[in-house]
């Protein structure tokens, strides 16, 4: 088709400003790729991997949840029967799982445990079609999956996890279908809520919305004012899935939100590592039904506020995480 020289020009420019920007992403994301702790990381990284692909034909098929019916507690360990006496309402919410682009629900094997060691009693992990190509259609699916959920449990909020991918599709089911009056707390693990650069290495219509800038990622930017659910977004300097690996925290002035940094951890880990399973599993723990922690001395969720655009994050830092305000 014919094109007028100086949209030839404009189109060209178009294509350099992206590939700059692609560049400079890059370049800004090698510096903490480069420490002794993030080479470590990837090595383990790689052996996740190579274990996730030895499990992911017995994740292809859906499965029911793991629940606890009834209320005998001497089978139990310790740990699981402390949940169960000291917050009947936490051990009994339904936790979702909703897995990255191309994946399936074996990914949150160890997370799944380490939520059922810890007392959770109605653990759901949900499959949506490889074949996905639109995050609208999928958050839509979502919506479904969790109203069955709720019609089953009894429960009128969940707890939703995504990994990748899976925590971009809970965030528009949250924010941009009304579902935060279903899902009480969502905790994301590298997904890209700032799009990635990584997205133009596939030429497809579902990558092509977690590109920096797409429609989506634009839409999802819109006002949220009024949105109830409580937001954790793991992410790690070290993720070669987010570039930069920075558009894993999410920022956005409606939304109350915990950012936690990791160092030295790969995108598949985040959804194996002990740190991140711990932490859930204690924040999951210890909200009550307004999203304040119930135990003392644990770093509470901030609070949405209005005159501050700012959310919340935390950088885990010698084996601790430490929380500040700002963007």
């Amino acid at each position: 088709m014919w094109m007028h020289p100086a949209d030839q020009r404009t189109s060209t420019m178009g294509r350099a400003r992206r590939a700059l920007g692609s560049a400079t992403a890059a370049a800004r994301s090698l510096g903490p790729l480069l420490t002794p702790r993030a080479m470590v990381g990837m090595a383990i990284e790689t052996a996740w991997m190579t274990t996730h692909l030895a499990t992911y034909p017995l994740g292809i098929f859906q499965e029911k949840a793991d629940g606890r019916r009834g209320y005998r507690i001497e089978h139990l360990a310790p740990v699981q029967r402390g949940l169960l006496i000291s917050n009947v309402e936490a051990a009994g919410t339904p936790i979702l799982l909703v897995h990255g682009i191309i994946d399936n629900r074996s990914i949150f094997t160890l997370l799944r445990r380490g939520l059922t060691r810890r007392g959770f009693g109605s653990i759901y992990a949900m499959n949506y079609s490889p074949f996905t190509a639109d995050v609208r259609t999928a958050a839509a699916q979502l919506g479904e999956e969790i109203e069955a959920i709720v019609a089953e449990t009894g429960y009128e909020k969940i707890h939703v996890v995504g990994h990748s991918l899976g925590g971009l599709i809970a965030r528009y089911y949250v924010t941009r279908l009304g579902g935060d009056e279903r899902v009480h707390t969502l905790v994301t693990l590298g997904t890209p809520h700032q799009g990635t650069y990584a997205a133009y290495a596939s030429p497809t219509r579902l990558t092509a919305q977690m590109r920096p800038g797409s429609g989506l990622i634009r839409e999802l930017e819109e006002p949220a004012t009024g949105c109830t659910t409580r937001f954790i977004c793991y992410w790690s300097d070290s993720d070669l899935v987010i570039v930069p690996q920075g558009s894993g925290a999410l920022r956005h002035p409606d939304l109350s939100v915990r950012n936690i940094r990791l160092h030295g951890v790969g995108h598949i880990s985040l959804a194996v590592v002990g740190d991140v399973v711990h932490g859930i599993s204690t924040a999951l723990a210890e909200l009550d039904h307004d999203g304040a922690t119930v135990t003392p001395g644990v770093t509470p969720l901030a609070p949405r506020d209005r005159s501050d655009s700012g959310a919340r994050r935390s950088t885990r830092v010698g084996g601790r995480h430490t929380a500040s305000s700002g963007k």
